[in-house]
């Protein structure tokens, strides 16, 4: 959503028109009834985006009936393409329809005030909902109580297992429902998918069992509290019980707050998200499962507020090491311990330039490649200080 709604409010600027406030999808895998006001601040973004984009919230009586043009604007596209293919719909059309919204702007090589302006919308215009933001710094404020705590987004989804196939740790039962609900589920085009090749490329999400041996690898001590960052975790307790037992301090929010605060939110999933995105960029430190689209845009955040620790597992790398422990060719404890916190010790989220393409790679595979400008907007729109920090601008 985040990212979807800035670049269209980038596209807007472009084409020096009007934007309506965006319509959220409302048929996803989880169904959210919520509207934009629902889990944005609405009117704190129309009033911070003022000077950038005119903005209104309903199309203006005299244009419901006004002809329109439904485009799938071009994935991955500058200026030109906006300003030579799209600009002109204006001269048979008063209003154009954005019909998908996501990865819909290049990463790189636009204009720098609109790259700034990406980011002063996805940083700083969309912030949530007041009752969202109260819950969430409240949920804040009680993971700290705890002492310095870490965020994991837990991506063990029945959502993301079935989209992504990967079955491992799994029962038979389990699979299958999972290859159900992929094969029922019409606009997730790959349907045909190996769990253990997907699992040996390092395409799967970690499992609780493997973030558990990963966390201890690192070195953080069993009193560590840890918040799942995540929805209800796929298999249940069942699957929890080895995390569990490294770290007892588990909290998420369905711990921390109470079944009254959370009724205003817990029918919709993008709500409940919201919250746990609040915990994450404010944890003191950030550890994704999976390099999903919330694990990006947290990375992202984390990074515009100064580069907090960002922990990005090498899953690849991972998944081999914890097969030798399985097999008993390799022991927990110091020589694994070694070997992950060197192969992780470049991937903490300190400041470094956003990654162009896989060298190699050609047409949409070498924009797919890019790091996603929302995950890492350095130097766009973060400047090196006189004192070599890392400042937001």
């Amino acid at each position: 959503m985040r990212a979807g709604i800035s670049d269209m409010v980038a596209v807007a600027r472009i084409l020096k028109a009007t934007l309506i406030i965006p319509e959220l999808d409302k048929k996803s895998f989880w169904l959210d009834k919520s509207n934009f006001s629902d889990v944005f601040d609405e009117e704190h973004f129309i009033r911070y985006l003022a000077n950038d984009v005119i903005i209104e919230k309903k199309l203006p009586k005299e244009l419901v009936k006004a002809p329109k043009s439904v485009r799938y604007f071009k994935s991955w596209s500058g200026v030109d393409y906006y300003q030579d293919e799209i600009s002109p719909l204006w001269e048979h059309r008063q209003v154009i329809r954005a019909a998908k919204s996501d990865s819909r702007l290049a990463n790189n090589f636009l204009p720098p005030d609109i790259q700034k302006l990406r980011c002063r919308t996805f940083f700083q215009a969309l912030r949530f909902a007041p009752p969202i933001e109260a819950l969430g710094n409240l949920l804040v404020e009680r993971m700290k109580a705890f002492g310095p705590y870490i965020a994991l987004h837990l991506r063990y989804e029945k959502d993301m297992l079935a989209f992504s196939g990967c079955t491992y740790g799994l029962s038979e039962t389990e699979s299958e429902e999972l290859a159900m609900i992929r094969g029922n589920t019409t606009y997730w085009k790959v349907k045909d998918i190996d769990p253990l090749e997907q699992r040996s490329h390092g395409h799967c999400p970690l499992t609780p069992k493997e973030v558990g041996m990963f966390l201890s690898a690192l070195g953080y001590p069993s009193s560590t509290p840890v918040y799942i960052a995540a929805g209800e975790i796929y298999g249940g307790e069942s699957h929890m019980v080895d995390l569990q037992s490294r770290f007892p301090i588990l909290m998420n929010k369905e711990k921390l707050a109470s079944a009254e605060e959370l009724r205003p939110f817990s029918q919709y999933a993008s709500q409940m998200a919201a919250l746990d995105y609040i915990v994450s960029v404010e944890s003191d430190v950030f550890i994704p499962s999976y390099s999903g689209n919330m694990a990006r845009a947290v990375a992202g955040h984390r990074r515009f507020h100064g580069h907090r620790k960002t922990i990005s597992p090498d899953r690849k790398a991972l998944v081999h090491l914890f097969d030798k422990v399985d097999s008993g060719l390799l022991d927990e404890g110091k020589k694994l311990s070694q070997k992950i916190i060197e192969m992780h010790q470049k991937r903490q989220g300190s400041p470094r330039k956003r990654k162009g393409p896989v060298s190699g790679t050609r047409g949409s595979d070498r924009f797919r490649s890019e790091e996603a400008f929302y995950e890492n907007p350095l130097p766009d729109c973060l400047c090196q200080s006189n004192d070599d920090s890392i400042v937001s601008i």
